[in-house]
């Protein structure tokens, strides 16, 4: 089986179950290599969001892990083929300094590489409100060729916890990388099939019964 190299990018922004999820799905996938790169600020975020153990975790789904500081590592060049790149969280930090060509640390470098070597870059956003500059650098990125994904909920698939969420959030931005192997998100198919499976997943009704 031919196996494909991914990238995933984390950055400080809040989202560290995204991350996660993500990598757990792409990690589960017998035809990928999974190559991570975490900033200093999802360190932090990760751990006050998800746990002391939640880098390791992180880690643990992912074929090798490259520290962020290292701008030698094999990602860093356009010469190392992949499939496509993920920064999920993607802070504005990370998201402005993408679109003024700014590749400072091995996450923002990365992600220069996809656009100038015209490979798939997906940004998950998660910021809110959003003032001009945000909107700007997302507009530049955009026309430079990434796809800008928001970390928005699909309200319509009626999810029942936070997981659902988080899933939906995560499989929806491995369906942009355009792979075989991960399974990917819900879709819509109408109100009636989204009306039924949603009662599916009612719990029952509580008894009336009288003894």
């Amino acid at each position: 089986m031919e196996r494909h190299r991914v990238v995933l990018g984390v950055s400080g922004a809040s989202g560290a179950a995204i991350a996660l999820r993500i990598a757990e799905l792409l990690g589960a996938a017998a035809s990928l290599d999974v190559h991570l790169v975490v900033s200093e600020a999802a360190e932090r975020t990760l751990e006050h969001e998800a746990g002391r153990d939640a880098l390791h975790k992180l880690e643990s789904f992912v074929s090798r892990r490259h520290q962020v500081g290292d701008i030698g590592a094999s990602i860093a060049s356009g010469s190392f083929k992949t499939a496509g790149m993920i920064i999920a969280p993607c802070s504005m930090r990370t998201t402005s300094a993408i679109a003024a060509g700014l590749a400072d640390n091995l996450l923002t470098r990365s992600a220069d590489v996809h656009l100038k070597e015209r490979r798939r870059l997906v940004l998950v956003v998660r910021e809110s409100p959003l003032h001009l500059g945000h909107l700007r650098a997302m507009a530049s990125v955009t026309e430079y060729g990434a796809i800008v994904a928001p970390a928005v909920p699909a309200f319509y698939l009626k999810p029942v916890t936070v997981a659902d969420v988080v899933d939906q959030i995560a499989r929806r931005a491995i369906d942009l990388l355009s792979l075989d192997g991960p399974a990917p998100a819900m879709p819509w198919q109408g109100l009636h099939e989204c009306d039924s499976r949603r009662q599916s997943h009612l719990p029952a009704p509580p008894s009336t019964e009288t003894t």
